[in-house]
Order: C-alpha cells, then sequence, then structure tokens
C-alpha cells in the first residue's frame, strides 16, 4: 500500500512538473526525438565532417584532420545526445531556438542540430530535392 502510495505522489509530481515546464516556449518533445536521432545517426559524422573539410581546404586535409575532426564529432554527437534524452523535459541556458540569441530553451546544444540537414544530403536519402523551395 505504501508503494502504490508513494507512487501515486511521484506520478503527481512527475506530471505537475512536466505540464508546468510545457507552458514555456519550446518543445520537449523535439529535443527527446533530437536526442535519440543524434545517437542514432552519429556515424554519420564520420562521413560529413571529412566532406566538410575537404570542401574548405582541399583533399589532404579531408583526409586527414577531416577524419579526426569526423571522430571527435561523433562522440560529442553521442554526448550530446544523452544529454537531450536525460534533461528534455528541463530547459537549458544557452539553448534557445535562435543561435543568435542567448537565455533558457529546448533549443539544440550543437550546430547543426541534425546530423544529416538540407546541405548535407547525400544521393537525395533524408530531402528530396524537388520538394525544397529555393
Amino acid at each position: 500500500m505504501k508503494f502504490a502510495k508513494k507512487s501515486l505522489v511521484m506520478l503527481i509530481l512527475f506530471c505537475t512538473f512536466f505540464v508546468s515546464v510545457n507552458s514555456f516556449a519550446g518543445d520537449p518533445i523535439e529535443k527527446f526525438s533530437r536526442g535519440i536521432a543524434n545517437i542514432a545517426f552519429c556515424w554519420g559524422e564520420l562521413l560529413m565532417k571529412p566532406y566538410d573539410v575537404t570542401k574548405e581546404k582541399g583533399e589532404i586535409a579531408g583526409l586527414t584532420y577531416g577524419v579526426f575532426k569526423g571522430i571527435a564529432f561523433t562522440v560529442a554527437r553521442v554526448c550530446v545526445g544523452v544529454v537531450d534524452i536525460v534533461t528534455f523535459p528541463m530547459m537549458l541556458p544557452g539553448c534557445t531556438d535562435d543561435p543568435n540569441d542567448e537565455g533558457w530553451g529546448y533549443g539544440p546544444l550543437m550546430r547543426p542540430p541534425w546530423v544529416f540537414d538540407i546541405e548535407h544530403n547525400p544521393y537525395n536519402f533524408f530531402y528530396d530535392d524537388t520538394a525544397i523551395a529555393e
């Protein structure tokens, strides 16, 4: 009986906290799903960072610096994904949706917020080019 009462109190406290947090601006469900996607697709950094470095600095830099940058960003992407999943009902400092703004919010901890975005769309797999207005 004591366990049922404690469980009910914890459920009420969690729901109250979750509802009060949701009354602020932002989207905790997007933060949660972004965390799952960052963990699931962290391997994409191993492909995207060498590609980005090659476009900016050339092939030799892409083969050396780009690979190490990809490994570092893969580890960072996993850590950020775990933080997003664990803290999804809470707003964090410096996480606003506007990258030029400061304050508390549900925005991403790293930019770009997703591994595969419109600029990184290998073989039109994630976004169809015909569906994106220019």
